[in-house]
């Protein structure tokens, strides 16, 4: 898929599938950073490592991947050149993590300081990093890479999304159901080394994977502007240790 047809996917759809972004070299790369991780890293496993906050700092490689040219030639033509990543995290579905994740929006950012400012709040604490859900602008501004480093298909636990529903802004929780039993869904299957590209306002689930295995997803957040007040992405900090998450929803 050209950039220009992905950006067309994205501004009508909300996600787009491109395949071999990343070459075997890449994703055996990222295999090992990984590994080192569970292995080294101040983790905790239930019957294996599935699922890592903080990406960005945790891993080099993912860093390197997250400015490679191989991304940038997806993001560039949805958010301009000035963009960046500003959260990296690891998903994987393993049999004894393979949880369900019910229709939802990604609508939390990751930032250093609570600073108050207009629309943004709620605000929470995700593994040790402060969270707030922003105005729907910030997300609308916004674009998520998930890069694939397993088959990814709806036997094991692939995406499903609702082809446009990023353009309906924030959808308060007690109207998802409705708009899901009204809506045609899209089951993003992606092979190994491909990308899904989505806006985080895109309405999504997952099942659990039929079989076991692993179905391991590097999801990468990218903003091409400041926050207001003088509020800060949390990526623009000194790397933190990273941590595990308990499941999958990233919002």
């Amino acid at each position: 898929m050209k950039p220009t047809d992905i950006k067309v996917e994205i501004d009508a759809n909300g996600f787009a599938i491109q395949e071999a972004v990343l070459s075997s070299k890449d994703v055996s790369n990222l295999l090992l950073s990984l590994e080192r991780i569970g292995k080294d890293g101040p983790v905790r496993k239930r019957g294996g490592v599935f699922a890592i906050r903080n990406l960005l700092d945790a891993s080099s490689e993912v860093r390197d991947v997250a400015y490679s040219p191989s991304v940038r030639k997806l993001v560039e033509p949805i958010l301009g050149s000035k963009f960046f990543p500003v959260r990296g995290i690891l998903f994987d579905k393993i049999p004894d993590a393979n949880w369900k994740v019910p229709w939802h929006q990604d609508v939390t950012i990751a930032v250093q300081d609570k600073v108050e400012a207009e629309g943004f709040g709620p605000w929470s604490v995700k593994a040790d990093v402060l969270h707030v859900q922003p105005p729907a602008s910030i997300l609308e501004s916004m674009v998520s890479v998930r890069l694939h480093l397993d088959n990814c298909g709806e036997e094991n636990g692939a995406l499903r999304v609702i082809p446009g529903s990023h353009k309906r802004g924030r959808i308060p929780e007690d109207q998802i159901q409705s708009i899901r039993d009204l809506s045609d869904e899209a089951v993003c299957s992606v092979k190994t080394g491909g990308a899904l590209l989505m806006r985080p306002l895109l309405l999504h689930a997952s099942s659990p994977s039929q079989f076991p295995g692993h179905r391991r997803v590097v999801h990468l957040d990218f903003a091409a502007a400041s926050l207001p007040s003088g509020m800060r992405w949390f990526s623009e900090a000194v790397p933190a240790e990273m941590s595990i998450l308990t499941g999958e929803t990233t919002s």
